[in-house]
C-alpha cells in the first residue's frame, strides 16, 4: 500500500495511512533511514509527521515514504516493559462504578490487558497505550485537574496514558506507577517508545 504524503507548512511532511499499526511500520522505516535534514518523526494513530530541518529536504523524503509498503514492512522490535501500579486513583470508585463492576473487577481486568505504546504526545515522555478493555472505557472528566501528579495513569476514551510530570490534566486517574518516565539526563529521555508493549503489574 502506498503512504499518501504532502508537504505540511514548509518543513514537515504529513503521511495518512489507514490504522495504527502502519503507522508504526512508517514510522520505524523512515527513523531506520536516517533521511538527510529529518529531525523528527512523530507516529499518531493514523498519520505520521516528519519534520526536517530545511524546506530543502521535504522533496527527499516524499520520495522516500512513497516507496514504503506499510503493509509489507518487517516489524521492528521493539521493547516490552513491566511497570508496577499501585491502584489507587482519585478516579478509580467513581470510574468502576460507571462500568457497572467492582474495584477489584476493574484493576484485574485493566492489568491483564496488553497494551502498545500508540505514541508520545501532550507532553515529553506522555504515552498513549492502546488496548484498554472497550468494557473499561469512560470518557475524560467535565473539568480538568490544574495538577495531576507524576506518574498517574489514568484512562479517557478508551485509551490508557501515563503522566511523566506533574501537568494540568482531565483524565479519569486510577492509579500509579513506580517507574519513572522521563529524565532528560538520559537517552533517550522518554522510558517508552511507540511500539512498546506494556504491561501494568499491580503492587
Amino acid at each position: 500500500m502506498a503512504v499518501a504524503a504532502a508537504p505540511l507548512g514548509d518543513a514537515a511532511v504529513r503521511c495518512v495511512v489507514d490504522d495504527l499499526a502502519q503507522s508504526h511500520a512508517l514510522h520505524a522505516a523512515v527513523a531506520d533511514a536516517q533521511l538527510p535534514g529529518v529531525v523528527n518523526v512523530v507516529p499518531t494513530w493514523r498519520c505520521v509527521v516528519v519534520t526536517v530541518t530545511h524546506p530543502m529536504f521535504v522533496p527527499s523524503v516524499l520520495d522516500f515514504v512513497s516507496g514504503v509498503d506499510v503493509t509489507a514492512a518487517p516489524p521492528r522490535s521493539t521493547r516490552e516493559h513491566q511497570l508496577t501500579i499501585h491502584y489507587d486513583g482519585e478516579d478509580l470508585h467513581d470510574v468502576a462504578a460507571r462500568c457497572g463492576i467492582g474495584v477489584a473487577a476493574f484493576t484485574e481486568r485493566h492489568s491483564q490487558a496488553d497494551y502498545v505504546v500508540a505514541f508520545l504526545g501532550f507532553a515529553p515522555g506522555f504515552a498513549y497505550l492502546s488496548g484498554l478493555p472497550a468494557a473499561l472505557s469512560v470518557p475524560r472528566l467535565a473539568t480538568p485537574r490544574a495538577r495531576v501528579p507524576a506518574g498517574s495513569v489514568g484512562i479517557a476514551d478508551g485509551v490508557t496514558g501515563i503522566y511523566p510530570a506533574a501537568l494540568p490534566g482531565g483524565w479519569q486517574l486510577i492509579g500509579r506507577v513506580d517507574e519513572r518516565l522521563f529524565d532528560e539526563q538520559l537517552t533517550p529521555p522518554a522510558l517508552l517508545a511507540p511500539g512498546d508493549r506494556v504491561r501494568f503489574v499491580p503492587a
